[in-house]
């Protein structure tokens, strides 16, 4: 199991300067990637354009919401990026949170999984540089675009409900998941996405698994402050659904937060789910996220070592 690391507003607001900073600690510490989520704030594809500053990591979204972003334009848009880093970016995408893509957005927000199926179908082939002609019961779109340099990137779908995680399986190189405890990616995810992927004779998909993690003086506290930092995925029934099929209150609860030894139990857990990389969020402090990056390197360093002898 690789070990990626949350870049930008995920770990709290962020300036160029410390943005640069923290994807310049990701190559220099041997994570496997850098992962910028979609938010309120640093749109994340620009956000890795300024992270491809940095050399030597590989980049990815984790995740960008497609239903506010046409195919033809996130298409455009992310073979712009491919080609600005270099060809490191992996393209994280899903149907964002329903409450805020018809609340803020006015968008529809029904049949989620037949709405990606229909984006998938046209997203996928643009990124290949294929012309479209695609007109269905949620989407339209006729064109092509292309970007000289820029190799296909590989397309993760967040996905937590059964039909979306078959349908990362299917059509998708896998899936990052959100709040997503070591129970539910063990039972649910993991077996799910495998079976679809072999049924639609693809190859094994990429499971990425991201959770806030603290290496934490006082756990408790600490959980005080992530069921603060994170409490509307408790309440919105995408992480709802989740979290119940866990077995937890909260994200808090979810969140791997503990001393050293705590917090590498729950990442050889993670492991043992068939996760292929934990996307850490580093959670807290500044003294409290660099402690949090220094043991996540160890680990890091230790996985790398394991994946080299066998």
């Amino acid at each position: 199991m690789e070990i990626g690391i949350a870049v930008g507003d995920l770990r709290g607001p962020t300036t160029v300067a410390e943005l640069v900073q923290q994807v310049g600690t990701a190559a220099h510490r041997g994570f496997h990637a850098a992962w910028v989520s979609q938010g309120l704030g640093w749109d994340a594809l620009v956000a890795l354009v300024v992270a491809g500053r940095v050399p030597g990591v590989r980049l990815g979204t984790a995740v960008v919401p497609t239903p506010q972003r046409h195919p033809l334009v996130l298409a455009s848009t992310a073979l712009s990026v491919q080609a600005a880093v270099d060809n490191r970016l992996t393209l994280g995408i899903g149907a964002g949170i329903a409450s805020m893509t018809g609340g803020m957005f006015g968008l529809p927000t029904d049949h989620p999984a037949r709405r990606m199926r229909e984006y998938l179908d046209v997203l996928l082939p643009l990124l290949r540089g294929e012309r479209v002609e695609h007109r269905g019961t949620t989407l339209t779109a006729t064109g092509a675009v292309g970007v000289p340099g820029a190799e296909p990137p590989a397309v993760l779908l967040a996905a937590l409900a059964p039909a979306m995680v078959r349908l990362a399986g299917e059509l998708a190189a896998g899936t990052v998941t959100w709040m997503a405890g070591p129970r539910t990616l063990a039972e649910h995810v993991v077996p799910t996405i495998t079976r679809a992927a072999l049924a639609h004779g693809r190859p094994a998909p990429r499971v990425v698994a991201g959770l806030p993690v603290c290496v934490a003086l006082d756990a408790d506290e600490v959980r005080v402050r992530v069921a603060e930092r994170f409490g509307l995925a408790g309440q919105v029934p995408e992480y709802r659904a989740v979290l119940d099929r866990e077995g937890v209150g909260g994200p808090q609860d979810v969140a791997v937060v503990g001393d050293e030894d705590e917090v590498v139990a729950v990442i050889g857990r993670l492991r043992e789910a068939g996760v292929s990389e934990f996307l850490a969020a580093p959670f807290g402090s500044a003294e409290e996220q660099e402690r949090t990056v220094r043991l996540l390197a160890e680990v890091a360093a230790g996985s790398a070592a394991r994946a080299r002898s066998a």
